[in-house]
């Protein structure tokens, strides 16, 4: 069931990158290596790939709604699983699972046309 407007999706990818970005210091990982710069590097693909996103809050409309949230839950994936992937699970796990379940709940319970778009199709798609 997708029930978050891709308005209030866009606010979140913002949110969720910054809280990326910044999570090795707020969650005291920040000694280097995959347990940081994973997040941090899913943080800035989120950013840019949130700014070429065809919704309200895409500046360059590129990439249609639908993949952006394929994106996101691939994006989450990756987060969820990387303590385990790369091998520091028994140092940090928690904020990677937690937050990459997040972002994967996102993907997958937001609207997939932007309510305010006209040009965009019910697949998410410029007319």
């Amino acid at each position: 069931m997708r029930f978050i407007p891709t308005r209030i999706h866009g606010l979140l990818d913002y949110g969720m990158a910054i809280v990326l970005i910044i999570s090795p210091w707020l969650f005291r990982f920040s000694d280097g290596g995959p347990k940081m710069w994973v997040p941090i590097a899913l943080g800035i693909a989120a950013i840019a790939y949130s700014l070429l996103t065809s919704y309200e809050l895409g500046v360059v409309h590129l990439i249609p709604m639908p993949v952006h949230l394929g994106i996101d839950v691939v994006s989450g994936i990756v987060l969820a699983l990387s303590p385990w992937i790369f091998g520091f699970a028994d140092d940090v796990w928690l904020p990677h699972l937690i937050l990459g379940l997040v972002e994967i709940g996102a993907g997958l319970t937001t609207q997939t046309t932007p309510l305010t778009d006209p040009s965009v199709d019910r697949r998410g798609f410029r007319a």
